[in-house]
């Protein structure tokens, strides 16, 4: 077949394909689900099998599978064409416009990274240097098999090592650069990012390298230079976008209906070998919108397991508020003094099950933090327990959840619910407390958050008419010619 995009549409199903990403359900002879691109609680999202289209009823979305790949991965027309081509095992031939779009920028990037890898995993299994770091990896608890599955490597200590490997293999110094593996100083000299490092390839939702996390691992380098070195934003690396290790765990995050988020690559490269495979990191960064996002496509229960300072006003701590304004349901795991998860499911992965078990919900973790800081027997500390925490209970959209935590914070502070109440009316919420750069400008309500714009009428009556047709399509035929001249071009598009 010469037209790749036809060829890519007969092998593969769109019910397959929209089901890899979120759960559907069997409606006659249709699928339902809520809808990945705004926020719902009835199924308004629609898969008709034999037309092979998609559409939502909330938000108005819908097409082919190409347009539904387009949207929840965030990609134009050109990387939608390669994800599913490559899933249905269609090659882009060189001679055609489609190949010719995709030979771009991004695409040389993806190669350059990709040998990388390849030139690090040599690296730390051939190398003489290259055996210390695998003997730490070892001592560490990663098992042979762990490092083949997440592709670990070992940068050379030497200042163009990476650099002189792609060179010799005909990629520019500008590409390097742009790839984020190599730097030029002042003076105009180039060389490596990462050297001396052990390495974790960061991938994207497709398992293609992106971005590195170097570490240094020799006690001499911790104590002289940076503990890690992170490839900085690219063409294809955000890293506010990026969750470590969501390549692997996405079909266990749905099957499990929930995702463990912790703080290094060794906590979700351990637990994973331990058989957790519900387990991402943020790779040291504050939770963003993007991320959550991105997350919420396949769970919106999140357990956190890292260490938090609630009581301040910080990064952590905002983003587990934009975590609850997108309407994630929080746990917080209660970690041994001074371990990370890596620590603790090395030692006895039994352990690491119990502390699962035990997780507490956001609000008893606020409440529990925050009274282990103040004395609340002394004025000042009441003062600053309820500093903490009214505004925490501020936020609670659900009246009678308020009222529980008016209830608890009264009886902890030994004092009565209307003094509560009275100080709850002080406290103000700003409306744009998150503020473009979280992704959110609206109220932190999960109600109002990618609400839908509200419709006309018309609009709805539309829509019920088009819902019908696509649960049954016999009913298209009782339908007139001239009827269909009252339908909006958008509707006449699904019904042609």
């Amino acid at each position: 077949m010469d037209n790749p995009i036809e060829e890519i549409k007969n092998r593969l199903d769109i019910v397959e394909v929209i089901g890899s990403y979120i759960k559907l359900q069997k409606t006659g002879i249709n699928y339902r689900a809520v809808c990945p691109f705004h926020s719902e609680k009835k199924p308004s999202f629609f898969v008709s099998p034999s037309r092979q289209i998609w559409r939502c009823f909330g938000c108005g979305l819908g097409g082919d599978v190409f347009k539904f790949v387009m949207e929840i991965e965030g990609v134009e027309f050109g990387d939608a064409l390669r994800i599913l081509a490559q899933r249905a095992g269609v090659e882009l031939k060189k001679n055609t416009p489609e190949y010719k779009k995709l030979k771009s920028e991004r695409q040389n990037l993806y190669q350059i990274c990709e040998l990388a890898t390849r030139f690090f995993e040599k690296q730390l299994q051939e190398s003489k240097a290259g055996k210390e770091a695998r003997k730490y990896l070892l001592a560490r608890g990663i098992s042979q098999d762990s490092i083949k599955k997440w592709r670990i490597g070992y940068a050379p200590d030497v200042w163009q090592g990476l650099s002189d490997f792609l060179t010799s293999k005909d990629y520019k110094r500008e590409e390097i650069e742009k790839a984020g593996l190599a730097l030029t100083s002042e003076k105009g000299s180039f060389y490596d990012r990462f050297r001396g490092r052990i390495v974790f390839p960061i991938f994207d939702l497709h398992s293609q390298v992106i971005g590195f996390g170097g570490r240094v691992f020799k006690e001499k380098d911790k104590k002289e230079i940076a503990k890690y070195v992170n490839t900085p934003n690219t063409i294809l690396y955000n890293k506010s976008r990026v969750l470590y290790g969501l390549n692997k765990a996405k079909v266990e995050i749905r099957k499990k209906e929930a995702c463990v988020l912790v703080e290094g690559y060794t906590d979700v490269i351990l637990l994973s070998q331990a058989g957790f495979e519900n387990v991402v990191s943020a790779s040291g960064t504050a939770l963003t919108a993007e991320q959550l996002k991105i997350l919420k496509r396949y769970t919106e229960n999140l357990t956190l397991a890292f260490d938090m300072d609630l009581a301040g006003d910080s990064a952590t701590k905002r983003g587990i508020e934009l975590a609850q304004a997108l309407g994630f349901n929080i746990r917080v795991l209660r970690l041994p003094q001074g371990a990370d998860p890596a620590d603790v499911v090395s030692k006895d992965p039994k352990e690491w099950e119990e502390i699962l078990k035990k997780g507490k919900s956001i609000l008893e973790f606020y409440f529990e933090s925050t009274l282990s800081k103040f004395d609340k027997k002394t004025p000042e500390g009441k003062k600053e327990i309820s500093r903490v925490l009214l505004e925490v209970i501020k936020r609670i959209p659900n009246s009678i959840e308020q009222n529980f935590w008016i209830q608890q914070l009264a009886r902890e502070l030994e004092v009565s619910e209307e003094a509560i109440i009275e100080e709850l009316k002080k406290v103000k919420v700003s409306k744009d407390y998150f503020g473009p750069e979280y992704g959110l400008e609206r109220e932190t309500d999960s109600e109002k958050i990618s609400s839908p714009p509200q419709k006309s009428r018309k609009e709805l009556l539309e829509e019920h008419l088009l819902s019908l047709i696509i649960k049954e399509e016999g009913n298209l035929k009782i339908l007139k010619e001239q009827d269909l001249k009252f339908f909006s071009q958008k509707a006449s598009k699904v019904l042609s």
